[in-house]
């Protein structure tokens, strides 16, 4: 299993649609926004690759180091096969 923590999505937002519209929106939408799209962009490379599994976009678990901490809420946000 991989897990894949993004630390920057309020700046690839920015850098994206500009610091100004980045500003009005919530670091949680940044983040889910990011999250899909790497999703769907894995998605396609593994699938061009024939690599076949899934994928899903999890809350609750955060990567601290070489440690996988689970919190109280965790759940599946998205999930896809491929």
């Amino acid at each position: 299993m991989i897990v894949l923590k993004i630390n920057n999505a309020s700046e690839v937002v920015a850098a994206k649609v500009g610091k100004f519209l980045e500003s009005l929106t919530p670091d949680g939408f940044d983040l889910t926004k990011v999250e899909d799209e790497v999703l769907n962009r894995l998605i396609e490379n593994l699938g061009a690759e024939g690599i076949h599994g899934e994928v899903a976009a999890v809350k609750g678990l955060d990567l601290q180091g070489s440690d996988l901490m689970v919190h109280n809420q965790m759940h599946v946000r998205s999930h896809r096969s491929f």
